[in-house]
C-alpha cells in the first residue's frame, strides 16, 4: 500500500490517521475490534505503527468503508487470509458480469 519512497520505520497514530483518512479515535477503536491490529508502544507509551500495521489498517478501512462489511464480516475476511480479503466489491461485480457474458455466449452457441 505504501510507496517505495517510504523511509520511516515507525509512524504515530496521527500520521497513520492522515494517511488512511480516519480519525485517531477510529484507529484506537479498530485496535479493540481487530486482534490482528496491535501497534507497538514506544517508551513514552505512544502507539507506533509499522508499514505492515499501516497496510492492515488500509485493508480494514477498505473492508468496512468500501466493501461495506460489518465489523464481524471484516474480521472473518481477515481471518480467512489475504486472498479472500483482497477481493473487493468491484472484483465481485466484474466476475458476475463476466459470468453473465459467458452464459449468454454459451446460449448463442447452442
Amino acid at each position: 500500500m505504501l510507496g517505495d519512497g517510504i523511509t520511516k520505520l515507525y509512524y504515530t497514530i496521527g500520521e497513520v490517521g492522515s494517511l488512511v483518512g480516519e480519525e485517531t479515535h477510529v484507529l484506537r477503536y479498530w485496535e479493540t475490534e481487530f486482534p490482528q491490529l496491535k501497534p507497538r508502544k514506544n517508551r513514552a507509551g505512544n502507539r507506533v505503527y509499522t508499514n505492515e500495521d499501516i497496510d492492515l489498517v488500509f485493508r480494514i478501512r477498505r473492508l468496512l468503508r468500501e466493501d461495506k462489511y460489518t465489523l464481524e464480516g471484516a474480521r472473518q475476511q481477515l481471518d480467512r487470509g489475504e486472498a479472500s480479503a483482497l477481493m473487493t466489491a468491484a472484483d465481485r461485480r466484474d466476475l458476475k458480469d463476466l459470468r453473465t457474458f459467458l452464459v449468454r455466449l454459451l446460449d448463442r452457441i447452442k
